[in-house]
């Protein structure tokens, strides 16, 4: 559900503003009424507090980062206080010199590639014969493309052959104009002794920078503290740009949104201070009321998934207690394995309490998701890709009693669709009747009579269910109440005709969208059976590819069996996870008459997490 706010105003003495705030921010239960959404062009201090910010983030992950792949790392903490502001630009520092040895390296490794072929020279002998007159050139040519010639016309002498490249130096007079017919080589002027030992310095400096970053991963928390302080910072400024300047800037207005189950921590709060303020009811004029989802423990592991869509506004229904149990089951039918859901189970239990408190409730809803898992993995037959029906043990018989087969579960998906499109369009009609008054909803509930009586009247036709006068006349009274509803009654105080031609088109649309709708539910019946039919064809694999060889066959049986059934459950889980939100979000949601567009609550408060 949806929490109801308060709309709090606040007129502050202007000198006791700094402390006003610092109070509401300690009580941490008001969400600040935004009226500027852009940051103005001479709030220069917080633009420079948003970048500071942004470096230590971008510096802190990093360093995170660095911490869990070196796992053989054991940060020490700091000998002597450091100031958290300096260690982004001394981390960048570090990358930026990090960056130019390993482009350093690269090149050296290149030139003693190039150097190695003609082996270790002095390049000052090379310039003293130069300067007798004897130029020495470096070329290289294919072995057959080599010309006996060379030798006596350009003094040319064979220095190395690799593959099929031959290297060559010649040595000739500098006058000499003409050369041959083969690539030149423009070599570093360093010898490959040099080379490698610049090479060696170069890696000995970028280990030391290595060395250096792992130091750096002991000031972690020093940076969460500076990242804590300067959000706080950026907080009461964006604070004071929300605030209205009044009777010549000596007062402050200043207006927030505040739980009604919170208001008596306020209220103490605002009891000490020296300042005016009122509380009101949001009106139907006001459009800033923050939204705070308050559900029980159950349908709470699900609100990150709802808010992947959308929160919503004030006056409508929260869906997440609605779509939660739904989605639970879609996820299990999907997944449509025991055994992975077991392994799902029992990996987020094992994880839950390894991970930090902010990851433990999505661990609680993967725990949930697998549970379901197992609950309709077992009711669709299927363990590790092993087909329960078929299986032959007297004592299991007993068990297959609640299993379905495909043609049964092809048909619960289509009437746990139809329970769900039904329940939605429920829901909506409660919503329009809370909001707007029954006389609006009128319409909704025609449809929801329509769809049983036209629908119970096909079943007594095909004998589907048991046929009688009472049934018949019901199914007929119902139609007709509906047909008022929708066809008369869709929209209060409308012209009749108009509701008319409206009330066609409407039906129109139901009734070619409904049909959609429904057959989109088609989608766990497919997801569940490919992935029990893959889970099978890996089983299958595993036996038929192992051999026969002791020992050998098993262990060559248990590595396929490892890879294909890791990669099947990663594939069907990531299907048994977007396809029920698909059928959430656009099913669901559209017969729900979920409208959104709600901001979450954030109130200000002193920030004690990163």
């Amino acid at each position: 559900m949806v929490e109801k706010m308060k709309k709090y105003s606040f007129l502050i003495y202007y000198k006791t503003y700094n402390e006003f705030v610092e109070s509401i921010r300690e009580a941490g239960v008001v969400h600040i009424v935004e009226k500027q959404k852009d940051i103005p062009e001479e709030a220069a201090d917080l633009r420079s507090r948003l970048h500071t910010a942004d470096l230590l983030k971008n510096t802190l992950r990093a360093l995170e980062q660095r911490l869990a792949v070196r796992k053989d790392l054991t940060p020490m903490p700091p000998s002597e206080p450091v100031d958290g502001m300096k260690i982004p630009a001394a981390y960048e520092q570090l990358k930026a010199q990090q960056e130019n040895l390993n482009a350093r390296r690269q090149s050296l490794r290149k030139e003693m590639e190039m150097l190695s072929v003609w082996g270790n020279f002095d390049w000052a002998l090379i310039a003293k014969l130069k300067a007798a007159g004897q130029e020495m050139k470096f070329y290289s040519c294919r072995a057959h493309d080599f010309k006996a010639e060379w030798k006596e016309k350009f003094n040319a002498m064979e220095i190395a052959e690799a593959g099929n490249i031959v290297y060559f130096i010649t040595l000739c007079p500098d006058c000499l104009k003409d050369e041959p017919d083969a690539e030149r080589i423009r070599l570093p002027e360093q010898s490959l002794n040099e080379v490698q030992a610049a090479l060696q310095e170069a890696e000995a400096q970028t280990d030391g920078i290595e060395q250096q970053l792992d130091g750096m991963t002991a000031h972690i928390n020093r940076l969460k503290e500076t990242l804590q302080q300067i959000n706080g910072h950026i907080d009461l400024s964006k604070v004071r740009l929300q605030s209205e300047k009044k009777a010549a800037d000596s007062l402050i207005l200043l207006e927030g949104w505040v739980p009604e189950a919170k208001e008596t921590e306020l209220v103490r709060v605002l009891e000490r201070q020296d300042v005016w303020y009122e509380s009101r009811e949001p009106s139907k004029d006001d459009t800033s009321m923050p939204i705070l989802l308050k559900n029980n423990r159950f349908t709470r592991m699900f609100e990150p998934i709802g808010e992947l869509y959308d929160l919503p506004n004030y006056y409508e229904l929260d869906l997440t207690p609605f779509f939660a149990p739904f989605f639970l089951l879609f996820f299990g039918l999907c997944l449509g394995d025991a055994g992975y859901g077991l392994l799902l189970l029992v990996a987020a239990l094992l994880l839950r309490s390894k991970m930090k408190p902010s990851m433990r409730p999505l661990l609680a809803l993967v725990a949930c998701l697998g549970a379901g898992t197992v609950v309709f993995g077992a009711i669709s037959g299927t363990f590790f890709g092993i087909p329960l029906l078929e299986v032959h043990w007297p004592w299991f018989t007993s068990f297959k009693k609640i299993m379905l087969n495909s043609d049964q579960l092809f048909s619960l998906s289509l009437i746990i669709g139809g329970v769900q499109i039904v329940f939605g369009m429920t829901v909506k009609a409660i919503g329009q009747m809370r909001r707007y008054g029954w006389r609006h909803s009128l319409e909704t509930w025609g449809w929801l009579l329509m769809i049983p009586g036209a629908g119970g009247l096909v079943l007594m036709d095909k004998q589907l269910i048991p046929s009688s006068e009472i049934m018949s006349y019901g199914c007929y009274v119902a139609i007709a109440i509906a047909g008022i509803f929708i066809f008369l009654l869709n929209k209060p105080g409308r012209n009749p005709l108009v509701n008319i031609g409206a009330g066609l088109w409407n039906s129109y649309n139901m009734a070619t969208g409904l049909l959609g709708d429904l057959l989109s539910y088609i989608r766990l019946f497919a997801l569940g059976i490919s992935g029990s039919v893959m889970g099978l064809v890996f089983n299958q694999l595993a036996i038929r590819m192992s051999g026969d060889i002791p020992v050998v066959s098993w262990i060559v049986m248990l590595i396929i069996l490892l890879i294909g059934h890791s990669l099947n459950i990663f594939m069907s889980g990531l299907g048994a996870f977007v396809h029920p939100m698909r059928l959430t979000f656009v099913e669901f949601y559209k017969n729900a008459g979920f409208q959104g567009n709600g901001k979450k609550y954030r109130p200000l408060k002193i920030r004690t997490n990163i």
